[in-house]
């Protein structure tokens, strides 16, 4: 049996618990308030996300919900919502996007709504991801990918504990089409 056929057996938990939040998986019918948050946060995502682009639309949003608990069943990209504790409100969103069953490794992938910024909550959801990733995944490399000139979320990386392992130099497509080079970081289990 194949790594990911094994990684379809395993019983992922749909949900991580924080100080703050619940990260619950993504599922249908979470379109509309992931897509009210892209929009309160287009200004601040547009540079660094190519997924925001052409301008975002319900049904696109909806879609890809669909298409994350689909993924979700077979393993194949594990999202989350990251829902605030006490009113439901979303904060961000996140979670395992790039995954390699064979290693294991996991590329995490985040973002966080405008109104909510600057209070910790990623720092705090990439960290409930880490510590999941190791426990329930047997993740043996994390990785996070970020445009150089994407200060926060390499802040981020770097509070969470990740190591700059170098610039990959134009290997990945900006919003706008061009060629944009990637850091790479990384964080290593036993």
């Amino acid at each position: 049996m194949d790594a990911l056929a094994q990684a379809r057996l395993l019983a992922i938990p749909e949900q991580i618990e924080t100080e703050r939040m619940m990260l619950r998986a993504a599922r249908v019918g979470d379109g509309p308030q992931a897509f009210a948050a892209v929009l309160e946060s287009f200004d601040e995502l547009a540079p660094w996300m190519p997924w925001v682009h052409p301008e975002p639309k319900l049904e696109s949003s909806e879609a890809f919900h669909q298409m994350a608990q689909s993924k979700w069943a077979t393993r194949e990209m594990l999202d989350f919502q990251w829902l605030d504790k006490r009113s439901g409100a979303l904060i961000g969103k996140g979670g395992f996007h790039t995954i390699n069953w064979e290693v294991p490794k996991f590329e995490i992938g985040y973002w966080i709504r405008t109104s909510m910024a600057n209070r910790g909550y990623c720092t705090e959801a990439v960290n409930a991801l880490i510590l999941f990733s190791k426990q329930q995944l047997g993740a043996k490399r994390l990785e996070i990918c970020s445009d150089p000139r994407n200060g926060k979320s390499r802040r981020v990386a770097e509070r969470c504990g990740f190591e700059l392992e170098g610039v990959l130099r134009q290997n990945m497509r900006d919003p706008y089409g061009g060629l944009r080079d990637s850091c790479m970081y990384a964080m290593l289990f036993e």
